[in-house]
């Protein structure tokens, strides 16, 4: 279901406050899909997840930097709304110690695409935690199973989960839609540690995309450490 064109032109002939209600009415409409697609599964006899995800995978060309480049090499793996369906496409996913470097592989919300440019995450950001290789599987699932399972305080403000392989290291990140919430921030960073038992070794990192658009870096020049 979607708000129709002429809908959305007579909203915003008519009212000042158009976009904002434009956006409310798309909401509603979305929050009404959910439901029905969560009835639906459960008529069917499955366990819907609260929301619908999709696995992206991108293997990265090492000194290219071109933004063009970089999304032409996102490619959609799985989607899935329910539980049966996430371990279905889980257990068939590479293990991260078998992905080659540099690699990155996304789960995101159904309908935000894993760009810092998406409307959903262009106000965001991303929590980042750096590992060591042998340890970065565990800390992966972990993350997933806490990111489908909506176990994440100020859960409706998360958009996905990213892992970096890379050479020497591998990198988790959480993005978030509003950098500017601190509170909001906050609480997703002591989430993250309390659901992944982050060790006290381990420092967390933040950075706003807007920062990321203008350095072209995900990780280079981090703020807001934990």
């Amino acid at each position: 279901m979607e708000i129709s064109e002429k809908k959305e032109a007579e909203i915003k002939g008519s009212n000042p406050q158009s976009q904002t209600l434009v956006d409310a009415l798309a909401a509603s409409e979305k929050e009404a899909e959910e439901r029905e697609r969560q009835a639906r599964e459960l008529k069917a006899g499955f366990h819907p997840l609260k929301h619908k995800f999709v696995f992206w995978y991108t293997r990265r060309t090492p000194g290219v930097r071109s933004q063009t480049s970089y999304e032409d090499n996102i490619k959609k793996i799985v989607e899935f709304s329910t539980v049966e369906g996430f371990w279905v496409c889980y257990c068939h996913l590479a293990h991260p110690s078998s992905l080659p470097s540099p690699t990155d592989l996304h789960l995101f919300k159904e309908g935000i695409r894993p760009l810092w440019e998406d409307a959903a995450n262009c106000n965001g950001g991303k929590w980042i935690i750096r590992f060591k290789k042998a340890a970065s599987g565990r800390f992966w699932e972990d993350l997933v199973l806490a990111l489908v399972g909506d176990q994440l305080d100020y859960g409706d403000n998360i958009c996905g989960a990213v892992l970096s392989v890379r050479f020497n290291e591998d990198i988790l990140s959480v993005w978030n839609r509003n950098a500017s919430d601190h509170q909001a921030v906050m609480a997703l960073r002591d989430a993250i540690k309390r659901q992944l038992k982050l060790p006290h070794s381990y420092v967390m990192e933040y950075k706003a995309h807007d920062a990321s658009l203008r350095d072209n870096s995900s990780y280079r020049n981090t703020w807001l450490r934990g």
